[in-house]
């Protein structure tokens, strides 16, 4: 097992930023634009005014001691607070950074092989795996090799620069599926299928507005077309999902948009093209192995000392509350693993971390370590994973991390998940219980709620795949202790088990019964709901303008030229396979994605007919760049089966033709750059 020692980081992208961060300071730039430079870079507007959020990316959650270091001196030295914080998804997130500060937490980052670019904004974010993988005695396969090659894949690949919204995918070393595939857009588990090693994939997963479980894309494939899968996947996001209703614009939506078998046969057009066009590619490879146990976590990660398959040594558990700790504890544990000669941690999805790779005989000192750093491994009833809410998040609605810690999983040790808003960055509706931040008006007044979920696990459990949890009633925050109190207690008077088993042995109104009364508030009662936990003065929703989850506006132009770099890629890798009809068809896609952008730029409308799109350039900008579309669309036209000479000639018009779009279009639009859309191109 091994961390990723391939170069994520780029200086020279770090400085464009800085430029890019005084330009916007000196006011010579729309906010809009820089929005989407910065949430590029990893850098996430705040509900505080002149400060951001910094997100890093942990691929697969993995890190070492001098990464822990580099975390704690970002933290401590260019933080206003001086906490870090660990999210659902095992990246790490840094709040109240002044933004003339990012740079230089950035360059800190990148000394260590640290990246936050594209850890936010419209693209493929941080990959989620199991934090087991590795060490678990029930893997297939160690998946960090495919993490890592995702993560290389797509880290500022021109086809998810400019997507429509977020793309998040998951790995799984087995069918236990600790990564959640459910929920995810698009999600990796590793199985075997008559004794050959490969992976079922799944897609269309997502929470938030809208919760859908994942369907089966591949029941299976092998490990040489998986990256084949992803990018099918990723493409089909980037050219079908909504660009202008930024609400429904997840993958999820475009299974409910073709239905099942609908978006099956679209995928597995894209399947195909990306396997032609990637085909020799050198992709990830991972040591497969006999399973050596059956034993699992539970949900996500181990709550207690864990036996690896490597004999004599265990994975050790750290509990965060609501996953926020401080630079010196970083700091402590990263001595820890140096003195103990210890070189991983991984981060989870439970908001904890765990310490693998410990001998026996030094459990006792790494526990006494973790102590004097005010650190321990859970406990029964603190599984509580909460979101930011109201503390910094723009979109937040109650105060989700007030209130979690304050909260119990009980002595069945239930995952509590607490959101502040129905985007679901706590995962509620996979949790033994979630809830989620809204506001409900009663006698009038707006009163701080919650609405509660029951049963949900994200898991493959047994293999079968896990469910959403059941929706139940909507309470004031004010009493949702009582009411998870009590449906904690009914689970324990039952004498079952298993809480997810028991929730779904319940009646469709179960809950609603049960919880009632809490519901009710009486004119007279009112007084004693109006607050959110942590505030003394009456609720109430701030308008801040939207969060930025879904990514800032997009000058469409820019979008395409991405799409365009991509099928640039397309073409020359086609090229070397001495594919040249179907090179041919990249670069008609090139100049469809070019010309209508073109077009809309100048006031006009897409059109994928090359003829008409050449008729309505004439029209609209009479001249070189409508003549030469004509001309090389004519040339395309007229080859029946084309040769590598004449492909040449065309290919080389093409991207001609490219720099001077770019040009005309960063004349129009003195705010747009284009220059990393046209890499390779003399712009």
């Amino acid at each position: 097992m091994s961390i990723n020692t391939q170069d994520l980081s780029d200086l020279e992208e770090i400085d464009r930023l800085e430029q890019a961060i005084q330009t916007f300071i000196e006011g010579r730039v729309d906010p809009d634009r820089f929005t989407a430079v910065r949430l590029q870079q990893g850098v996430y507007g705040q509900r505080q005014d002149g400060v951001n959020m910094l997100r890093i990316k942990i691929p697969g959650g993995r890190l070492n001691a001098d990464q822990l270091d580099a975390i704690a001196d970002v933290t401590e030295t260019f933080s206003q607070r001086g906490i870090a914080h660990l999210t659902t998804r095992q990246a790490i997130q840094v709040h109240f950074i002044p933004l003339a500060k990012m740079p230089s937490a950035m360059r800190r980052l990148a000394r260590v092989n640290m990246t936050t670019r594209e850890a936010c904004g419209n693209t493929v974010r941080n990959m989620s795996a199991c934090a087991l993988s590795g060490v678990c005695p029930k893997q297939h396969v160690d998946v960090a090799a495919h993490v890592d090659g995702a993560t290389q894949h797509f880290l500022r690949n021109p086809l998810n620069q400019q997507m429509p919204r977020k793309f998040k995918i998951s790995f799984s070393a087995c069918e236990s599926d600790c990564a959640q595939s459910l929920l995810h857009d698009a999600g990796v588990i590793a199985i075997k299928k008559d004794g050959q090693p490969g992976f079922r994939v799944k897609a269309g997963g997502g929470l938030g507005h809208k919760p859908r479980e994942s369907i089966v894309v591949e029941e299976f494939i092998p490990e040489s077309e998986l990256l084949f899968s992803l990018e099918a996947l990723v493409t089909l996001h980037n050219k079908y999902s909504d660009r202008t209703k930024r609400a429904k614009s997840r993958i999820k939506f475009l299974v409910e948009r073709f239905g099942v078998d609908g978006f099956l046969e679209k995928y597995r057009e894209e399947f195909e093209r990306t396997k032609r066009a990637l085909a020799g590619q050198p992709y990830p490879k991972g040591v497969w192995q006999e399973q050596t146990g059956q034993q699992v976590p539970g949900s996500g990660a181990p709550r207690k000392l864990f036996a690896q398959r490597q004999a004599g040594l265990f994975v050790l558990p750290v509990a965060l509350s609501i996953g926020d700790v401080k630079p010196a504890q970083l700091r402590g544990i990263a001595g820890l693993l140096r003195v103990h000669g210890l070189d991983e941690v991984h981060t989870t999805q439970d908001q904890n971390l765990i310490i693998l790779n410990v001998p026996e005989n030094k459990l006792a000192k790494l526990r006494s370590g973790l102590a004097e750093l005010d650190l321990h491994e859970p406990v029964t009833g603190d599984n509580v994973v909460a979101c930011p809410g109201t503390s910094t998040c723009r979109l937040g609605i109650t105060a989700s991390t007030v209130v979690a810690p304050q909260l119990s999983g009980g002595k069945a040790d239930l995952r509590i998940r607490v959101s502040g808003c129905h985007n679901g960055c706590a995962q509620p509706e996979t949790g033994d219980i979630g809830i989620y931040g809204e506001g409900k008006r009663m006698h009038g007044k707006l009163v701080p709620h919650y609405q509660m979920y029951f049963g949900g696990d994200g898991t493959g459990g047994d293999g079968t795949g896990g469910k959403l949890a059941i929706k139940g009633p909507s309470l004031p925050v004010a009493r949702v202790k009582q009411a998870i109190a009590r449906v904690q207690q009914a689970h324990l008077d039952s004498g079952e088990a298993n809480f997810f088993a028991w929730v779904r042995a319940q009646q469709p109104d179960y809950f609603k019964q049960l919880l009632a009364d809490l519901g009710e508030v009486k004119a007279e009662e009112l007084h004693t709901v109006m607050h959110d936990y942590g505030e003394a003065s009456d609720f109430r929703v701030l308008q801040l303008g939207g969060g930025e989850c879904a990514g800032a506006s997009q000058v469409l132009i820019g979008a395409n030229f991405f799409e365009a770099a991509h099928e640039r890629a397309y073409r020359n890798a086609l090229v070397f396979q001495r594919k040249y009809d179907e090179a041919a068809q990249c670069n008609e896609a090139i100049l469809r994605l070019l010309g209508s952008g073109l077009a809309q730029l100048l006031g006009g409308v897409r059109q994928d007919d090359l003829d008409k799109l050449s008729i309505q350039l004439q029209q609209l900008l009479p001249g070189q760049l409508a003549d030469e579309l004509a001309r090389i669309a004519s040339a395309l036209a007229g080859v029946d089966e084309i040769s590598q000479e004449e492909l040449a000639i065309i290919s080389a018009a093409v991207d001609d033709w490219t720099v001077k779009v770019a040009t005309f279009a960063m004349q129009q639009d003195a705010q747009l750059d284009l220059t990393e859309a046209a890499a390779g191109l003399t712009v």
